[in-house]
């Protein structure tokens, strides 16, 4: 299968924890990826509620990127960066095509571990995939559809 420049996580997919609390990927977002590749799970916040952002490499290259341009003596910009990195984790996938996070990056999550309570809820989002407990899934879609057609003329689609 050739690989694509750019990986593009599209849909979503139930998924539960393992024994060893690891999270199995979609086939079809791992085969995007070589097999040294790690991604960089940071921990987000957002109007779905607390979940973990996966980034591909490119998308951690662009990051890196714009923070280095941060002047070594803005120490509040430094210190921003800081903050970022050390709550942040480089996860890679196994021959299994699983990823374990941290129990920082659960805790924030919402995922709770062991394989009876560890359901999560994998969603796409184009360059970058979010990981979610299957509860603070469950309550943002159980809010009313939001239309989003303003906020795509705004993006200019």
């Amino acid at each position: 299968m050739s690989q694509p420049t750019e990986p593009n996580y599209t849909g979503s997919f139930d998924r539960t924890l393992d024994d060893r609390n690891r999270i199995t990927i979609p086939s079809e977002w791992r085969f995007a990826h070589d097999a040294q590749d790690m991604l960089l799970a940071i921990p987000k916040t957002g109007p779905n509620g607390n979940h973990v952002v996966l980034l591909p490499p490119s998308g951690a290259a662009r990051v890196r990127a714009k923070f280095d341009e941060v002047p070594l003596f803005d120490e509040e910009g430094q210190a921003a960066i800081e903050d970022f990195y050390s709550r942040s984790q480089q996860v890679w996938f196994d021959k299994a095509g699983r990823i374990l996070l941290n129990d920082d990056l659960m805790k924030h999550a919402g995922i709770k571990p062991g394989k009876e309570s560890g359901a999560v809820q994998l969603a796409g989002a184009g360059s970058k995939f979010s990981i979610y407990s299957a509860d603070v899934w469950a309550q943002a879609k159980a809010r009313p559809a939001t239309n989003h057609g303003e906020t795509m003329r705004r993006f200019g689609i």
